[in-house]
């Protein structure tokens, strides 16, 4: 069993209640606001509204439904980064049940929320980059994402072809990764659920496949004024969109040269405690480019989501100011890309030095 060491222990403490005292003196909630309701709606559009526009024949020259598709697959992304992230981890709303009811929004992207949560909230917050564990760093096939993964010869060209599969991403969902890691995740006797029985939750992932493929492809197959292989093309377009916008935002803040890929000593322990840990394993990037940082959810405060996932994106600019200075002070890490296009560029050197060491 893996645990963390309680070096520096304290710099946690002293930063919560910094934070804490941030929204006291300010007399706000660390929940989402009516700006998280805004964006909400804005990306809920983004992603239904051209289908809805399909379906009913408003546009019917290929490249306006391809147009449409495309929108969608933004739509898709912003929906999965700005309103399920956030309801998934309890911080869109004080109320729970408002957080269950937008955090099933991954059924609309076609994913499958009981799967998402322990593989994002338990392993991937819990051990950010630990080979074994976090499996954003562990995808099947021909990705190296981690120094302790074996090496294979055509990981020396992944700085090239990484792209087009993390395109794959969200099809990957609604084909078999779903189906695959409840698999998984059943023989390994994880509780999904603090009621359901596996028996139930695989009907519902069946169900809520079926459903998805029946409104976002069935449907529109029927009703696009288009040669069906188009509304197919259509489909795969959003879902590459899609796919590589997530992709990219969530790998250039793990997988780039700061980052570390901590290992436990033979007590099972790794070298720092938690909070350092996610120091040491994450990175910022673009923290002022203020359209942006709306635009993915706030998830270019990487660092801040995982000291506070419990607080919602849209405070993430006021507490990095925080979080930095309290870093400093304990000789602490805090690593920042200045623009998304650095990050990618420094993703792209880090697969690249992935595929050859």
């Amino acid at each position: 069993m893996i645990r963390y060491s309680k070096n520096k222990i304290d710099f946690l403490t002293e930063l919560r209640t910094s934070v804490n005292d941030y929204f006291k003196t300010n007399n706000i909630e660390p929940y989402g606001d009516k700006r998280l309701v805004v964006k909400t709606v804005f990306m809920g559009l983004l992603y239904l509204a051209p289908l809805v526009l399909m379906i009913f024949g408003v546009f019917t020259s290929v490249w306006a439904v391809l147009g449409c598709w495309f929108l969608m697959g933004l739509g898709k992304s912003g929906v999965g980064m700005a309103t399920m992230h956030d309801a998934n981890h309890g911080s869109f709303s004080k109320k729970q049940q408002v957080n269950k009811l937008f955090g099933n929004s991954m059924y609309l992207l076609g994913g499958f929320p009981a799967n998402w949560r322990y593989q994002h909230n338990t392993l991937h917050h819990g051990y950010t980059n630990v080979e074994g564990h976090d499996e954003d760093i562990a995808p099947p096939g021909i990705l190296r994402l981690s120094p302790h993964r074996p090496l294979k010869k055509i990981n020396r060209y992944q700085h090239l072809y990484a792209w087009f599969l993390y395109s794959l991403m969200t099809i990957s969902w609604i084909i078999s990764k779903d189906f695959s890691r409840f698999q998984k995740y059943r023989k390994a006797g994880v509780k999904l659920s603090g009621k359901r029985t596996y028996r139930s939750l695989l009907t519902e992932l069946i169900i809520s496949k079926i459903v998805y493929y029946i409104l976002f492809l069935v449907v529109p197959l029927l009703t696009v004024p288009v040669a069906w292989y188009w509304v197919v093309t259509g489909f795969l377009l959003m879902h590459f969109t899609a796919g590589l916008v997530l992709a990219s935002i969530f790998q250039t803040a793990h997988v780039v040269p700061t980052s570390e890929y901590p290992i436990p000593d033979e007590n099972g322990e790794l070298n720092y405690n938690w909070a350092a840990h996610q120091l040491y394993t994450t990175c910022n990037f673009a923290p002022k480019s203020r359209i942006f940082s709306w635009a993915i959810g706030g998830l270019n405060y990487q660092v801040e989501h995982h000291l506070f996932p419990n607080i919602s994106h849209i405070h993430y600019p006021k507490i990095a100011g925080i979080v930095q200075q309290k870093a400093k002070e304990f000789g602490l890490p805090y690593h920042v890309n200045r623009t998304f296009m650095g990050a990618l560029w420094q993703h792209a050197r880090m697969l690249k030095q992935l595929g050859t060491a």
